[in-house]
């Protein structure tokens, strides 16, 4: 317990601050604008409590508005991401269930699942947050053009990270 609580705590630092420092500054065209801090909250235990995902989100959306002055847009997305969480691990669960040893990764859990999980909630927080960054309606297909390169180019990083920092046989 102590063990994941720590892991957790390390995970967010490190995701925050390479987020604030390094992937701010990467806005290629216009159009690619990743945010790999969601990776945070994608990686929470399954067995995670709801009001503690969402309070989770809470903070870490707050932090990253904190370091890029962004006004809530971050929490606002960070929290719509982990609320939905719950709905997306129900919508994809294995037949027997989430096995509580395991972590949502797509070593433990598998690619395919992985990616059906991290694409739905990737896309729904990218989507909200530039939306509520562009807040009008008349550039709608040019902000879900970026919506969609972004999202596509997080999950990349997402991977990249889970495969250069997961244990090949994390149990």
């Amino acid at each position: 317990m102590i063990g994941t609580i720590a892991q957790n705590v390390i995970r967010f630092i490190v995701l925050v601050l390479f987020q604030v420092l390094i992937l701010d500054h990467i806005g290629l065209g216009g159009y690619l604008n990743p945010f790999l801090y969601v990776l945070f909250i994608l990686m929470l235990p399954f067995e995670t409590p709801e009001w503690l995902v969402l309070l989770l989100g809470f903070v870490l959306g707050l932090t990253v508005d904190m370091f890029t002055d962004t006004l809530g847009m971050h929490t606002a997305s960070s929290v719509l991401l982990a609320y939905l969480r719950k709905y997306i691990l129900r919508l994809i669960a294995p037949r027997d269930g989430y096995e509580t040893s395991f972590k949502p990764t797509f070593r433990q859990m598998g690619f395919n699942w992985f990616l059906a999980y991290a694409a739905i909630l990737v896309f729904a927080h990218h989507f909200a947050l530039f939306y509520i960054e562009i807040f009008r309606l008349s550039d709608f297909f040019f902000t879900f053009v970026k919506v969609v390169f972004s999202s596509v180019f997080t999950l990349v990083l997402i991977f990249i990270t889970q495969f250069l920092f997961q244990a090949p046989r994390e149990r």
